[in-house]
């Protein structure tokens, strides 16, 4: 696996949420970071830049959007216009992971613990960008 210099920092974008999730400094591990709630992208922007820096990212991975087919969902044009932004104002490198099924995967496994309606908010987003982010890290090999 190629060393970046810096952390990987995964974002399962939302209208209302950004699910965030921290690789660790060798991209052998996915963190789970508090959820953001969005306001204004000029707002969102600038989170997310200082969260960059003062976790050392080296690159954004961006949960991809798709339809079951493989097509691109509605939402991949937010997404994407979202991510050149970030990219713009941060001169950070932005990749795409395939999300097909992490919420569903997130709510079973929410479901799992016994979690209400009320005790998912934020962390549906949370567990969803840090199984985008594992999946993105096992995708890169072994170091």
């Amino acid at each position: 696996m190629a060393q970046l210099p810096g952390r990987i920092l995964a974002l399962d974008f939302g209208k209302r949420r950004i699910g965030l999730a921290l690789s660790d400094l060798l991209g052998f591990t996915a963190q789970p970071l508090p959820t953001y709630n969005r306001t204004r992208v000029r707002e969102d922007i600038a989170y997310l830049s200082r969260l960059a820096r003062q976790h050392d990212v080296a690159l954004f991975v961006f949960g991809d959007p798709r339809y079951m087919s493989g097509d691109l969902s509605r939402q991949s044009e937010a997404v994407r216009d979202f991510a050149t932004r970030l990219e713009q104002a941060t001169h950070l490198p932005v990749t795409f992971w395939d999300e097909r099924l992490t919420s569903s995967q997130a709510h079973r496994v929410l479901d799992e613990y016994g979690m209400t309606r009320q005790q998912r908010k934020g962390k549906v987003d949370q567990l969803a960008a840090t199984l985008i982010l594992e999946g993105y890290l096992q995708s890169l090999g072994p170091a």
